[in-house]
């Protein structure tokens, strides 16, 4: 049986771990806040630039804009967004399942025939996939302490490079969507080729006006892509951090409150273990004493 100084010492480490796990939690709310404000900032023009995307896309040939053309795939690119830190629950140990049977299931022959390139976002996913001798094409790691659209922009242009060059014939992202503060929602979607923009859920195309557009819808088209596919990595980008920090404010809170709990398991062993140490030297010292009579 452990010792009164062994269960003192386990109740202070442990009371001393809660007031971790409860700062960390304090930390996590408030970085969400910031992330959510951000969410719905970037909504309405994300919104919208679908809607004009769209609208222009029915006017022009798509099959004359590269990163528009779906084309004979030999070559995925798989973009893995995790976060950098751990701490937050299965936030990524979710996402890594996810694409590992996306690899291992769909894109098996790809791996086999080494034309399956890995881009991870977040150090947590590029130390998983590099220790296990994945095909990591690039890395990003370090992003989320100072989250800026200088980010998603690098990324897309390191993916539309290598897409225009023909090293890759479609990209493909895995990443936790923000729902709330307790779930978060795992999506795979394609990035490369742009897939069909669908935005009847925000808006109703039929209801938008025809407009005369100066200069030609094509060259509209072709500045537009770019802002188009910066800004829809920028989303992911918000969403994951969002996400990562509901997670981690869940996953600090239940530590905290098992703390609570333990604390208290360990204070009522500290009891018991105290109460029968005094018993039993009252019953040492009623014997000597009980001895001294007869003695005597």
């Amino acid at each position: 049986m452990a010792t009164l100084r062994e269960i003192r010492r386990r109740i202070g480490s442990v009371k001393n771990t809660q007031k971790i796990t409860r700062a960390m939690k304090m930390v996590a709310a408030a970085k969400l806040r910031r992330a959510q404000e951000s969410i719905v900032s970037a909504r309405p023009y994300a919104r919208r630039i679908g809607s004009l995307l769209k609208h222009l896309l029915n006017q022009v040939d798509a099959k004359h804009k590269p990163l528009l053309r779906e084309r004979d795939i030999k070559t995925i690119a798989i973009v893995v967004v995790t976060a950098d830190r751990g701490l937050c629950g299965a936030f990524n140990s979710n996402i890594i399942r996810t694409a590992v049977q996306q690899i291992e299931t769909q894109y098996a022959d790809h791996l086999k025939s080494d034309r399956l390139k890995i881009v991870t976002v977040g150090k947590k996913g590029f130390d998983y996939f590099n220790k296990r001798g994945y095909p990591v094409f690039a890395k990003h790691v370090g992003i989320y302490h100072d989250l800026d659209f200088n980010h998603a922009r690098t990324i897309v242009t390191e993916l539309t490079d290598a897409y225009l060059r023909g090293l890759i014939d479609r990209v493909v992202v895995i990443y936790n969507e923000f729902k709330s503060v307790v779930q978060q929602r795992i999506v795979v979607e394609q990035f490369l080729p742009v897939p069909p923009i669908d935005v009847t859920e925000h808006e109703n195309s039929t209801n938008l006006v025809n407009y005369i557009f100066e200069p030609s819808s094509d060259r509209i088209i072709d500045a537009m892509v770019p802002r188009h596919l910066n800004f829809q990595m920028w989303r992911v980008l918000l969403e994951s951090n969002a996400a990562e920090q509901g997670a981690r404010m869940t996953a600090m809170g239940n530590a905290t409150e098992n703390a609570k709990e333990l604390i208290r398991d360990l204070t009522l062993v500290y009891n018991n273990a105290r109460q029968a140490a005094i018993t039993k030297e009252l019953l040492e010292i009623t014997a000597g004493a009980e001895a001294l009579k007869k003695a005597g």
